[in-house]
């Protein structure tokens, strides 16, 4: 998974908030109205737009070679044997070594990030807000750069419907988990359906964007507690069903999950990650607010599939450390700056070897580098960053 976690940059801020019993109700403000939030403190000038265009190329080209290696690894190869897919939809090796051991980890993958989205996500930043912590829980808002964080959470919850749908156009296919539970017992295939639909509704209509702004409201509540109910049926109604499920269909199922699921949102990653980097590259050649607007928007487009991806953040995305390359957050935007002041940023933005997650040296390099860091290049309050010459 990815290593989701916050640092304290700031000192906490206690505009707003008034220290009280635990028996006295807090008054918890909405948003940012109530403190002063320094988005970025670094803008794009003619002194620095070749630097920052530099990095940005650097780290869109890297972005576009993950998403390929890991779609390869699916589909072609991994680690010099056969592809992912193919181990996975047969089974046949040790952790997969039947149909109902993928069935398994299909669901824990809906499960973890079912919990991330609700506990994580947004939980953090609300805990750090009601604490009166109020500059810290912006910063630990994902996706806060552009104003995109709703959007990727919906889409976190559209990844677990895929999963269990087995398409991606939000019908259910014949093979699926979802008919699985249909057929084995209506109410866990309903009550599942019906969280999930409750979760995805609780974002992505419920929540008031930008969730930046909006933390303190009380649709976030609403919003963890949807990811909560789910969490709780998939976990407690569809693991036990699918631990204990028989029947010729299971290894349809699967093969169902891998080809119409995760094999189509991997070949969209490649395409729009490229789609990404040849943006950033002509931002690169010819500087300006229209390349960074056309930028931006591939950005936007990029992140669709990465996040429709997070349901099955097994296998090579975590074995490979690509999911950390891919999506680390929240920035350490210090270590940003010193990337762009170095005059090295291709040798600051890459590690070579076997992935280690408690390797440090890893860990800072794949800080700098990703959606989020790109993020923070190409916007600056919600909107794509600007530059005149």
């Amino acid at each position: 998974m990815r290593k989701y976690f916050f640092m304290a940059v700031l000192t906490a801020l206690t505009l707003g908030f008034t220290a009280c019993d635990d028996d006295d109700e807090k008054v918890v403000p909405e948003g940012t109205s109530e403190v002063t939030i320094n988005d970025n403190n670094l803008d794009v000038t003619a002194e620095n737009v070749d630097t920052w265009t530099l990095y940005a190329s650097a780290v869109a080209q890297l972005l576009a070679k993950d998403a390929s290696d890991l779609n390869e690894a699916w589909t072609v190869s991994y680690n010099g044997g056969e592809a992912f897919a193919v181990t996975f939809k047969n089974h046949e090796k040790a952790p997969y070594q039947s149909a109902v051991n993928c069935l398994e980890e299909i669901v824990d993958g809906c499960i973890d990030i079912a919990s991330e989205v609700g506990t994580a996500k947004i939980g953090e930043p609300r805990d750090l807000w009601v604490a009166g912590k109020y500059t810290e829980a912006v910063y630990a808002v994902e996706s806060w750069y552009s104003y995109h964080s709703i959007d990727d959470y919906a889409n976190n919850i559209q990844s677990i419907r895929n999963a269990f749908n087995g398409t991606r156009d939000n019908t259910e296919e014949a093979n699926s988990i979802a008919m699985l539970a249909k057929n084995t017992d209506e109410a866990v295939y309903t009550s599942v359906k019906t969280k999930i639909d409750a979760a995805y509704n609780a974002i992505k209509t419920g929540m008031t964007a930008p969730f930046r702004d909006h933390i303190g409201n009380a649709t976030v509540l609403a919003a963890q507690e949807a990811c909560a109910d789910l969490v709780d049926a998939l976990e407690n109604e569809l693991k036990p069903l699918v631990t204990k499920a028989e029947g010729d269909n299971l290894d349809a199922i699967v093969q169902t999950y891998v080809e119409n699921v995760v094999e189509p949102t991997y070949a969209d990653l490649v395409t729009k990650t490229a789609a990404l980097k040849d943006a950033v590259d002509a931002l690169r050649a010819e500087p300006s607010t229209k390349a960074f607007e056309t930028a931006a928007k591939a950005w936007m487009e990029a992140r669709e599939p990465w996040e429709t991806s997070e349901a099955f953040l097994f296998g090579p995305v975590a074995e490979l450390g690509l999911d950390p390359n891919m999506d680390s957050w929240p920035l350490d935007v210090d270590a940003i700056k010193d990337v762009m002041n170095s005059g090295k940023i291709q040798d600051l933005i890459q590690w070579e070897g076997d992935y280690d997650e408690e390797d440090e040296d890893i860990e800072a390099v794949q800080n700098v580098r990703g959606f989020h860091t790109l993020e923070f290049l190409l916007f600056k309050s919600g909107k794509p960053r600007t530059f005149v010459k």
